[in-house]
């Protein structure tokens, strides 16, 4: 009786050890995080779109958005560094500060608000980026562990939710853009405080539902406050973090088609809406062709996410978005002039459809791609996607007013070969690689 009740006694601890050691559902944060990244650049997409607009005094919109992606860039070369210290939720809760600082910036748009709040956004921006990246990732891979799946396959799913409901953030953005300042009353005061200040709400919303994620890399996190960092060993750190990536052929390959991704965002929001949308239809229909792209964007992201699977898959669908992008730019260059009637409206709202669908493919297959290619450092791979993203955009940005439509297209059309070029070539050298290391 005794040996009986002892294992009567010892069960209830058996059960409550597997209890522990049940995988974990991660999708919750995935959903978490989409619906977050949602609510935030839902507000920055459309205070974006509008800032050349409202803000026209001295240029102080299209300056303000240079300095932005300019500032960016740069601290998008230490963002690996300060996201390995805070963690990658803590970063990403951090950087959701710089768009609501922004968008109350826009509440009085002077010089002294505007620029000390572009720059803070650049270092928001990097962080809450590389954040993302390293965030969805490492969710992809526990989830793929606990549950003995394919890993390229849900870190496509993963990237597909999140990208999917990241771009209807246009559609969304631009819909209450509408709504709020529709009849013209962009020009007025009260309708573009009551605007930003509904902007506002909607990324508090968005920064407080992300201090609801789960933490990813607490160990990581622990380890760095036990240890005595110095400045010598940050510095070696950072320059690993930023010059180790670069020494990696894989990453020179791809460096093309992450700054062709940069241009094409900039080629939309810069020249497309201002030479293509608002000579065909009016600034009236500049949000609605935005709705468009921002609509095709999200249905090609999911679609894109769930059918990746692997390099393979990729390959074929950023040859399908190149295909687009390519068929836009001839299109551009060879045929397009205004029309009259319902085709007139109906050629700009289709290439926004084409442009949006690109954008989708390149979004998902490149946060796959690098997560794939470079699992012992993502941090350091997705610094270097929003360098060269930041540094493409605010490269146009800066010289868009000072070339044709046409030289832009042109720019844009060899890019895309490029950038191609180097990823198909790219495919090949890891497809033989493994191939002889099958063999």
């Amino acid at each position: 009786m005794a040996a009986v009740d002892a294992r009567d006694e010892e069960a209830p601890l058996v059960v409550d050890n597997l209890r522990i050691h049940t995988p974990k559902n991660h999708t919750r944060d995935i959903h978490i995080l989409s619906s977050a990244f949602l609510l935030v650049f839902l507000a920055y997409g459309a205070a974006q779109n509008l800032e050349t607009t409202v803000n026209t005094e001295q240029g102080l919109g299209t300056i303000s958005l240079g300095i932005l992606y300019l500032s960016f860039t740069f601290f998008s070369l230490v963002s690996s560094l300060v996201v390995r210290f805070l963690g990658s939720k803590n970063a990403m809760v951090l950087g959701t500060t710089g768009y609501w600082l922004f968008i109350a910036a826009n509440l009085m748009p002077t010089w002294y608000t505007m620029v000390p709040a572009s720059l803070y956004l650049g270092f928001a921006a990097s962080i809450i980026w590389v954040g993302q990246g390293t965030y969805l990732t490492s969710t992809a891979r526990s989830h793929a562990a606990d549950y003995r799946l394919l890993e390229g396959t849900v870190i496509g799913d993963f990237n597909g939710e999140f990208w999917g409901m990241f771009a209807s953030h246009q559609f969304v953005g631009n819909l209450i853009s509408l709504a709020i300042l529709r009849d013209g009353t962009e020009g007025r005061t009260s309708g573009t405080t009551l605007l930003f200040i509904v902007f506002l709400c909607i990324v508090t919303l968005g920064i407080i539902l992300m201090c609801f994620l789960s933490k990813r890399d607490a160990k990581r996190e622990e380890g760095l406050e036990n240890s005595s960092v110095n400045i010598c060993s940050s510095l070696i750190s950072l320059s690993k973090s930023v010059i180790t990536p670069l020494l990696d052929i894989r990453m020179i390959l791809v460096i093309p088609l992450i700054a062709y991704s940069g241009l094409q965002q900039a080629f939309v929001w810069a020249a497309f809406t201002k030479d293509i949308v608002t000579p065909a239809i009016g600034v009236s229909g500049v949000g609605g062709a935005m709705a468009v792209y921002g609509a095709f964007d999200a249905i090609c992201s999911l679609t894109a996410g769930r059918l990746t699977s692997g390099l393979p898959s990729i390959t074929w669908i950023v040859s399908a978005g190149a295909f687009l992008h390519a068929v836009v730019f001839l299109w551009i260059l060879l045929k397009y002039s205004l029309a009259s009637g319902i085709l007139g409206v109906m050629y700009p709202l289709l290439m926004a459809a084409m442009l949006g669908i690109g954008d989708g493919v390149l979004n998902t297959q490149l946060s796959a791609l690098l997560g794939i290619l470079f699992k012992h450092d993502m941090e350091g791979a997705f610094a270097q996607l929003k360098v060269w993203q930041s540094a493409s955009i605010a490269v146009v940005f800066f010289v868009n007013s000072y070339i044709s439509m046409h030289a832009l297209v042109v720019i844009m059309l060899a890019g895309l070969l490029i950038s191609v070029a180097g990823f198909l070539f790219l495919t090949l050298k890891i497809e033989k690689a493994f191939s002889s290391l099958s063999s």
